[in-house]
C-alpha cells in the first residue's frame, strides 16, 4: 500500500506594502494634483477679472470737451486690450477733448482723447440749400462740391473742393409747409483747404454735400 505525499500548499501572495509618505511616487502625484488645482483657480480668477472703464453717454463730435458728466463707469473684461482704453483708475486726462467722433455707449479709447493742440482740423459751417441725404450724419464722411458764380451771376460747373471730410454737426431747417428748406452742417477742414472753402463761402457759391462712405483717399 503506497502512500501519497500531501499536496503542496499554494505559494502565499506577496503582501502589499502600505504606501509611505517617503514614497517618491506618492509625492509626485500630490504635486501634480496641487498644480492642477492651482491652475484651474488662476484660470477662473483671470476669466472673471473686470476693470472699470469709461463709456460715453451720448454722441460727442470732434472738438467736444469731455467731462465726467459725459461718461458712465462700467466694469468690463478687457484682457490684453486694457492698454487701449482709459480706465477709471488711470483717470480722465486734464483738458480732455474728443479728437475723433465718439458714439454713445462706446468705450473711451486712448486714441480718441487728446487736447486742443492735437486737432489738425477745424469746424466750418456750411449752408446747404439742396436736399441733403439722410446718410450724411454726424461722424460720417462727405464730399463738398462748390459751384462759383461767373459772369452775369451765372454759376459755373460744380467742382469737388473737399473729399472725404468728417461731419461734426447737422441741423435741418423746416419750411412753413413742413418740408426741409435748408441744412446747416459743420465739416472738419484741414488748414491747407481752409482758404479755398472760405473763399467759396464769401463769394456765395452754391454748396452741395454728398455722402462718401469711404472717407478721404
Amino acid at each position: 500500500m503506497s502512500t501519497n505525499p500531501p499536496p503542496a500548499s499554494p505559494p502565499s501572495a506577496p503582501r502589499l506594502k502600505k504606501p509611505s509618505w517617503h514614497d517618491p511616487r506618492l509625492l509626485v502625484g500630490i504635486l501634480i494634483v496641487c498644480a492642477s488645482v492651482a491652475g484651474v483657480v488662476a484660470l477662473v480668477k483671470t476669466a472673471d477679472q473686470t476693470v472699470d472703464v469709461y463709456a460715453v453717454k451720448n454722441d460727442l463730435p470732434v472738438g467736444s470737451n469731455i467731462s465726467h458728466d459725459d461718461l458712465d463707469v462700467i466694469g468690463v473684461r478687457l484682457g490684453a486690450a486694457e492698454a487701449s482704453y482709459i480706465t477709471v483708475a488711470e483717470g480722465l486726462p486734464d483738458r480732455a477733448m474728443a479728437i475723433s467722433m465718439l458714439r454713445g455707449d462706446e468705450l473711451l479709447t486712448e486714441s480718441a482723447v487728446g487736447t486742443a493742440d492735437q486737432l489738425d482740423r477745424q469746424p466750418v459751417g456750411l449752408l446747404v440749400r439742396q436736399p441733403l441725404s439722410a446718410e450724411a450724419t454726424v461722424g460720417s464722411f462727405v464730399d463738398v462740391w462748390v459751384s462759383t458764380q461767373g459772369e452775369s451771376r451765372h454759376f459755373e460747373k460744380p467742382q469737388l473742393l473737399l473729399e472725404g471730410v468728417e461731419m461734426a454737426s447737422r441741423e435741418d431747417s423746416e419750411s412753413a409747409l413742413g418740408g426741409t428748406n435748408a441744412t446747416t452742417v459743420q465739416v472738419l477742414v484741414k488748414e491747407d483747404k481752409m482758404g479755398a472753402l472760405l473763399d467759396a463761402i464769401s463769394n456765395e457759391a452754391k454748396i452741395a454735400v454728398i455722402p462718401n462712405p469711404g472717407g478721404a483717399k
